[in-house]
């Protein structure tokens, strides 16, 4: 039995240290409600809609189109949203 209640803690252990992956398809609005931390780096790349209606229904590709990101900017943007989701940096 010891070897079961092991095995299951450690399933577990690397369930909840699945790295959260955020995509440009996400609602804006879910991720911030959800990971709050991600605004700040979404304002720091121009896009202040983070408070407003439209992040409800757009994106977070439609709100960086909107705001004029290129795509290389887009996916640093998206880089960075995940590295301070998952690691607080």
């Amino acid at each position: 039995m010891t070897d079961n209640s092991t095995q299951l803690n450690s399933q577990a252990a690397n369930e909840t240290q699945k790295e959260i992956v955020i995509t440009k398809d996400m609602n804006l609005g879910e991720v911030v409600f959800k990971y709050p931390e991600a605004a700040e780096v979404l304002t720091d790349y121009g896009l202040s809609c983070v408070g407003c209606f439209a992040s409800s229904f757009d994106s977070i590709e439609q709100g960086a189109k909107v705001h004029q990101l290129s795509d290389e900017e887009l996916n640093e943007m998206l880089a960075r949203i995940n590295e301070v989701v998952n690691f607080g940096e």
